[in-house]
């Protein structure tokens, strides 16, 4: 879960909170149902509005990071 917040002084990341915004607005503009009341018209504050509440999941994913959890596990020869 990512929130909830009460403001965006309060996010920890402004960088992800606007990358979970951005793919959760894409998914509203191609007909998903939003999950609280609309306010506005506009799917990305609509999407603010839904990472704010916390209502959105996301997981984060690093390819890099796995490489190298990957390469770390391996005993020296």
């Amino acid at each position: 879960m990512f929130g909830p917040f009460t403001s965006i002084e309060d996010v920890p990341s402004r960088y992800l909170f606007m990358h979970i915004v951005a793919r959760r607005a894409r998914k509203l503009q191609g007909g998903a149902r939003p999950l609280v009341p609309p306010s506005s018209r506009k799917s990305t504050r609509i999407a603010q509005q839904e990472a704010m509440k916390g209502l959105l999941d996301y997981s984060w994913t690093n390819a890099s990071g796995a490489e190298a959890e990957a390469e770390g596990g391996a005993e020296p020869k």
